[in-house]
């Protein structure tokens, strides 16, 4: 098989001379266009124009620097500044990154919103996050208005909603409130300049306090880490990405390596596998990212003489299918590197297998490197050996271990100190090492359900199943899905049998559209099976070991109803 690979890139300060000064997003932004102003910074495909119903083309360094500081002065107008949170729910738009670089240049933290969250969700974040004002898309405006207003009754601050045309009104308090950033000056790189949400097993979302150095590092690592993944600044890199920007990957990784740079992205509304290769084409893809899902998919089509008829020297992603990971390389022609991370440690904590030997069809996802300080346990907590498995817990070497890691879980101290117990930080995830040093993922120990790379929590799903009148007790739990990684089963204890097969799944569908109405489309349960008992604990806790297995003999025997056709994606 024959890859294209490129030289490793040359250490970062001879590639952007002063690049390590930059202490915000913006100011690296701003370094990066005053070098490149005529180079394009973000494109917008037609395909992606015409879902968004936006001008497609490519919008230059200078060009954006413009509509940046243009925005960044109405926002200071209106009195934003730091200590201010603002909401983002602007989808893959070039407003967003407009809207986060003015804000950051003024020390506001943003709340990337997924826009596939409902009501009773974005009444948590906005009351949970306190935003001072939400940006959105004009036709989520009136949505968020409402759970706004639910998240502030009692309190009396109730959050603006405007679209990014609108008046920018006034923020709900005073910048620089306590809450807020650890340093009043944005040229701080400690300073918090996001404000991620990520699934945590306790139901409730949790919001990862990141820092511009956490967004700032991040683009440092990727454009340094060279081997099958370099970077070059000439000439310039085209990055497509398919990937959410309320999402980590594409927000802190490939937005902020791209400017570290100079090079160009390219950021899709989201995976369209049948448009895939003519939009790789189209921007002329040098880097491409991907979730493990995105291999099976575009493997599944039907091999063509234009296979290999692109750019594309490697992909950075995660969780391809081992069975796929060689067949795919060899039909296509560039490797696939698989990394690991977390929201919650960023750059401090990265790995990729972006060396040779990558053990491909064994989830090999690399060896740390020496600015990572990294130990496996075993249940009682002793230290794995070689090829067994056990937790993967991280933190990065030297002085100071929590360096591009989340600063801390918004007003909730104890999961933050749970999360690093034993001064590293607890991942949760189980993988083994081998006699190389290289790290292969073997599962995950939280409980947590991954579909399509969004995270999903059992409890939350249980939680609002809960609140249908016709259900009496329900626990969820994955099954495995080809395509997906998992998909969402409900065992579901009704308040009255269904009289015949028709009355259950008539019962199923209600259920599955009370819950679509209430989360995002994924979350909600693709099957359905009712049951006559849940399997509990002494203590009424639902016995997850027990329920995996009555979710298999559910699905086995056919008693689980099919709803996936149900979960599709709203705009």
């Amino acid at each position: 098989m024959t890859l294209t690979t490129g030289p490793r890139a040359e250490p970062l300060p001879e590639l952007l001379p002063g690049v390590l000064e930059d202490a915000t997003v913006f100011g690296r932004f701003r370094r990066t266009a005053a070098r490149f102003p005529d180079r394009p910074f973000l494109a917008v495909l037609p395909e992606t124009a015409e879902v968004y119903g936006i001008e497609p083309g490519e919008i230059t360094y200078g060009a954006m620097l413009e509509a940046v500081e243009a925005r960044a002065v109405l926002f200071a107008g209106a009195g934003y500044g730091a200590g201010h949170r603002v909401a983002l729910l602007l989808q893959n738009r070039p407003d967003f990154l407009i809207n986060w670089f003015a804000l950051n240049a003024l020390g506001v933290s943003v709340v990337p919103v997924n826009p596939d969250l409902r009501s009773a969700e974005l009444e948590y974040l906005i009351g949970h996050s306190e935003a001072s004002l939400v940006v959105a898309i004009p036709e989520r405006v009136e949505e968020l208005a409402a759970a706004a207003e639910a998240a502030g009754t009692g309190t009396g601050r109730i959050a603006p909603v405007i679209s990014p045309k609108d008046a920018i009104p006034a923020p709900l308090r005073p910048a620089a409130s306590p809450y807020g950033a650890a340093s009043d000056t944005t040229s701080d790189r400690t300073k918090e300049c996001a404000l991620l949400y990520t699934s945590g097993t306790t139901g409730r979302p949790k919001g990862c306090v990141l820092t511009n150095d956490y967004f700032l590092l991040a683009g440092e690592w990727y454009a340094t880490v060279g081997g099958l993944s370099a970077l070059h600044v000439e000439p310039a890199e085209r990055m497509l990405t398919p990937l959410p920007v309320f999402h980590m990957n594409a927000m802190a990784y490939s937005v902020m390596a791209m400017m570290t740079v100079g090079g160009s992205i390219c950021i899709l509304d989201r995976f369209h596998p049948r448009s895939w290769w003519a939009s790789v084409r189209g921007f002329g893809a040098t880097v491409v990212h991907y979730l493990g899902v995105m291999p099976a998919m575009l493997m599944s089509a039907a091999p063509s003489p234009a296979d290999r008829d692109h750019k594309v020297r490697f992909g950075f992603g995660a969780g391809v299918d081992r069975t796929l990971h060689a067949p795919f390389e060899e039909r296509f022609g560039f490797p696939l590197l698989e990394a690991w991370a977390m929201t919650e440690t960023g750059a401090g904590a990265v790995v990729m297998a972006s060396t040779e030997p990558r053990k491909i069809g064994t989830s090999c996802f690399g060896k740390p490197g020496p600015e990572m300080d990294i130990v496996i346990r075993r249940e009682d907590g002793s230290e794995a050996g070689t090829d067994e498995p056990g937790e993967l817990l991280v933190r990065r070497a030297g002085p100071d271990p929590r360096r591009g890691f989340f600063r801390e879980y918004l007003k909730d101290a104890e999961a933050t100190t749970a999360a690093w117990a034993g001064g590293y930080l607890n991942t949760g995830d189980v993988v083994s090492r081998d006699a190389d040093g290289r790290l292969h993922f073997m599962d995950r120990k939280k409980n947590v359900i991954r579909r399509s790379g969004e995270n999903i929590s059992a409890v939350e799903v249980e939680a609002v199943l809960l609140t249908h009148p016709d259900v009496r007790q329900v626990a969820v739990a994955p099954t495995p899905d080809p395509v997906r990684g998992d998909e969402v089963v409900a065992l579901v204890v009704p308040e009255s049998v269904p009289a015949d097969e028709g009355g259950a799944r008539l019962l199923a569908e209600d259920i599955v559209r009370f819950c679509l109405s209430r989360l995002a489309y994924y979350k909600a349960p693709g099957f359905v099976a009712f049951v006559s008992s849940i399997p509990l604990t002494s203590t009424e806790k639902i016995q997850r070991g027990a329920l995996k297995v009555a979710v298999e003999e559910a699905i086995a025997s056919g008693r689980a109803l099919d709803t996936c056709a149900m979960k599709k994606r709203t705009a």
